[in-house]
C-alpha cells in the first residue's frame, strides 16, 4: 500500500477547518451531520478541533459494493435531529461522483434548514458527475481508490491512520 496523506498532514487540516468552522458559526448551535461509515474518524477528530457548541448526528446512505458503486443511493438510517431553521454541516470522508451527497442535500432541504455546508476530507473532482460545493475541504486527490482512516474497501482499513491507495489501483 502506497501512502498518500500521512496521518499528521490529516490532523493539521482538520485543525484548520475546525477553526475555520470555530469562526463561521461563533454564536451557534449547529447540527454536525456524519456520514457513515467512512466520516467517523475524521469526524471525531473535527469535532476535538472545534469547540462552540454543537449538535452531532448521524446518516448512514449506501451506493457501493465492495469497490464499485451501484449508482443507487440508498438510506439505510436517517438522522434523529430536527433541522428545521437550524445550520448544519454535513460531513463526508470523500466525495467524487457527488450523487450520495445530492441525495442527502436534497433530502435535507424538505426541513428546511437554516443553512447548509458541505464538510469534506477529500474530493476527488476527476470523478464528479453532480455539482456540488464543498464549503469545507481537507484534500483534492487524483482518482485512484483510497483506504484507511474511515475509509474501507470491503469493510477493511478503516482502522489505518493514514490515506493509502489500494495496492494495484
Amino acid at each position: 500500500m502506497h501512502i498518500l496523506i500521512k496521518q499528521e498532514t490529516i490532523l493539521r487540516q482538520v485543525q484548520e477547518i475546525g477553526q475555520r468552522i470555530n469562526g463561521d458559526y461563533q454564536n451557534k448551535n449547529p447540527v454536525i451531520i456524519g456520514v457513515l461509515k467512512g466520516s467517523f474518524m475524521f469526524l471525531s477528530d473535527l469535532l476535538k478541533a472545534v469547540d462552540i457548541p454543537v449538535e452531532v448526528d448521524f446518516v448512514s446512505v449506501s451506493s457501493y459494493n465492495g469497490k464499485e458503486s451501484s449508482g443507487e443511493v440508498e438510506l439505510v438510517q436517517d438522522i434523529s435531529s430536527d433541522i428545521t431553521d437550524r445550520d448544519i454541516i454535513i460531513v463526508e470522508d470523500i466525495i467524487d461522483t457527488g450523487r450520495t451527497l445530492r441525495f442527502l442535500l436534497d433530502r435535507f432541504s424538505v426541513s428546511k434548514p437554516r443553512s447548509v455546508a458541505v464538510c469534506s476530507l477529500l474530493n476527488k473532482q476527476d470523478d464528479r458527475q453532480v455539482d456540488i460545493h464543498i464549503t469545507y475541504l481537507g484534500f483534492n486527490i487524483p482518482s485512484v481508490f483510497v483506504v484507511g482512516y474511515g475509509l474501507d474497501q470491503s469493510n477493511k482499513y478503516r482502522n489505518l491512520n493514514f490515506i493509502g491507495v489500494a495496492n494495484g489501483k
